[in-house]
């Protein structure tokens, strides 16, 4: 059982990789970076073990809460984990 799993968060942001993929997760983190690119916005979230990129759909639903997002603002999201089509290659990626 992960040590840092609690009702915030059950994975930290640095520890998720290609094994996750479909896996439901809660992570929470300080917003490092924001990238708002027209139909989706990606976070860069951060803890103090890494950091996982988050996408959000950009549609009506979400309109308010991107509206409201800012860098160092602590968020905690749920979602899945899927695996990113095309690599950053400045974002580690692990594929074990």
């Amino acid at each position: 059982m992960n040590s840092n799993m609690n009702e915030y968060r059950t994975n930290t942001c640095g520890e998720l990789n290609i094994k996750d993929v479909g896996e439901s997760v809660k992570l929470a983190g300080w917003i490092s970076k924001i990238r708002n690119l027209g139909g989706m916005t990606f976070i860069d979230l951060r803890d103090e073990f890494g950091i996982t990129q988050i996408v959000i759909q950009n549609n009506e639903k979400t309109e308010n809460m991107r509206k409201n997002l800012t860098t160092e603002a602590c968020i905690k999201v749920e979602g899945n984990v899927v695996e990113r089509a095309s690599k950053n290659d400045k974002m580690k990626t692990r594929r074990n």
